[in-house]
C-alpha cells in the first residue's frame, strides 16, 4: 500500500524541470573537468563527485519535502521506495527499480534503466576509465547527504554501470545506522 502511495505522490507532482539536455552536458563538463585537474586519476574524481553529490545532498533534502508534501518514512523499506519513485522522480524524472534486499532490510539496489546523466557520453579511451570511473558517482554523494540530513547514516556506491560495458547500471545502497539526535556539550 505505502509502495502505491509513493507513486502516486510522484507521478502526482508537476515540477518544472530544467531542460534535461542542460543538466546532462553540465554533469558531463563537470566529470570531464574533475577528469583533468585529477591527471585521469579515477579514484580521486569518485571522491570528488561523491563529495560534490553529498553536500548538494544535503540542500536537495529540503527541497525534496517541499516539492513533494511527504513525511519522514517508517522504515528503511519505506525509504527506498520513497527514494526511487518520488526523489528520482522529482528531480531526473526517472524512477529505479528498487531490488535486491538483503533479509535484515538494511541493504537494496537501485537499478537504472535509464539514466539522463549518462546520456551522450562516452568514458574516455585510455585503458583506464573502463575500470576505474564511476560517471554518475554524485548519485551516490546525494544520497548519502540527503539520507543524513534524515538521520540515516548510509554507504552508496554503484556495482555496474552500462557506460563500463555492464549489462545494467546499479547503485548499492547500505544502512550503516540511524543517527541520533545529539545536543552539544552543556545543553539540555
Amino acid at each position: 500500500m505505502a509502495s502505491s502511495k509513493t507513486a502516486r505522490v510522484g507521478e502526482e507532482n508537476r515540477i518544472d524541470k530544467v531542460n534535461a539536455e542542460l543538466v546532462t552536458l553540465t554533469y558531463g563538463t563537470i566529470v570531464a573537468q574533475l577528469c583533468s585537474d585529477y591527471d585521469s586519476n579515477y579514484g580521486e574524481v569518485n571522491k570528488q563527485l561523491d563529495r560534490m553529490g553529498y553536500n548538494i545532498g544535503m540542500r536537495l533534502v529540503e527541497d525534496f519535502f517541499a516539492k513533494s508534501g511527504t513525511q519522514r518514512c517508517a522504515n528503511f523499506r519505506e525509504t527506498a521506495e520513497t527514494i526511487s519513485k518520488i526523489g528520482f522522480k522529482i528531480f531526473l524524472n526517472i524512477t529505479p527499480v528498487v531490488t535486491n534486499w538483503t533479509t535484515d532490510s538494511k541493504q537494496f539496489s537501485l537499478l537504472f534503466e535509464e539514466n539522463p546523466l549518462a546520456d551522450f557520453v562516452e568514458l574516455p579511451d585510455d585503458g583506464k576509465a573502463q575500470d576505474e570511473l564511476w560517471y554518475s558517482n554524485m548519485l551516490c554523494g546525494i544520497l548519502r547527504g540527503a539520507l543524513e540530513m534524515v538521520q540515516m547514516q548510509v554507504e552508496a556506491h554503484f556495482i555496474s554501470d552500462i557506460l563500463r560495458g555492464d549489462e545494467t547500471t546499479e547503485m548499492r545502497v547500505a544502512l550503516i545506522r540511524y543517527i541520533e539526535d545529539e545536543l552539544p556539550p552543556d545543553d539540555e
